[in-house]
């Protein structure tokens, strides 16, 4: 069974996203600040599944972490059959007042690590001509969102990038997957700090588990782009119809406060 790295697993998506291939029989290798949960995780699995499970505790927002975490990968002699690029955060509020430092991290850990971890490893998969790759996007990828401005951006790139990844290494056994999730219970908003947004609504809000399920098999059927739920599908494609100047201001109406 194929060894599955993903990072973002302490908590929420990717959490379900690495119990989701456990439960397949696969092994993983999980990455996250957070390495005493890891922990917790690897000895519940491999109990439970009788997987491998690997632990690397490392902050990913950091530069030259990607490069730190192949090195390690390539010590610990695995090969690394599913990339899945889940770790990453938000910060909502107006980008006048937004923490710079915080926001420069977002950069590094939402595009720049994402980006290196995904060029690090597909190199292997490209050369054994096999490979799966996920990279957890949003349904923020497809417009601008005031308030969100930078998150949103961010996404975009994500989107973007593995879309046009995909058409260029699918021909050599290996797919490039964008998870495109609406607004899910994950921890995300916690991290984000945006519990009074309009779009925050927990009674509306998809599972970090439906979430996982759905993307994980999309991502084994090789789909490029798997956005969750008929109503965010709906969306995404309405918004190429709609002029920007009306996505913008649905945009802001949902992101302010309640």
């Amino acid at each position: 069974m194929s060894t599955a790295l993903i990072t973002g697993a302490s908590g929420g998506i990717g959490y379900e996203l690495a119990l989701e291939h456990v439960r397949r029989g696969g092994d993983v290798i999980l990455v996250a600040r957070r390495e005493e949960k890891l922990r917790e995780y690897k000895a519940k699995w491999e109990s439970t599944y009788g997987v491998n499970v690997h632990v690397i505790g490392m902050d990913l927002a950091q530069r030259g972490s990607a490069q730190e975490l192949h090195d390690a990968v390539s010590a610990k002699g695995l090969t690394v059959d599913i990339l899945i690029n889940n770790a990453g955060f938000g910060q909502y509020g107006l980008f006048e007042e937004s923490d710079l430092d915080r926001a420069m991290q977002m950069l590094e850990l939402n595009i720049v690590t994402l980006t290196a971890l995904t060029r690090l490893f597909v190199v292997d998969m490209v050369r054994r001509r096999s490979g799966r790759i996920m990279n957890v996007a949003s349904t923020a990828s497809f417009q601008p969102v005031p308030l969100m401005t930078l998150y949103a951006a961010t996404k975009a790139f994500v989107l973007s990038f593995s879309e046009a990844l995909n058409n260029e290494v699918s021909d050599r056994g290996v797919t490039v997957t964008a998870l495109c999730p609406g607004p899910t219970t994950s921890g995300f908003q916690d991290v984000a700090a945006m519990h009074e947004a309009r779009m925050v609504d927990r009674r509306l809000m998809a599972t970090s588990a439906d979430v996982a399920r759905f993307g994980y098999d999309a991502m084994m059927r090789g789909k490029p782009v798997a956005v969750h739920g008929l109503l965010n599908r709906i969306t995404t494609f309405l918004v190429r119809l709609t002029p920007r100047s009306i996505i913008l201001y649905i945009g802001r109406m949902i992101a302010e406060k309640r």
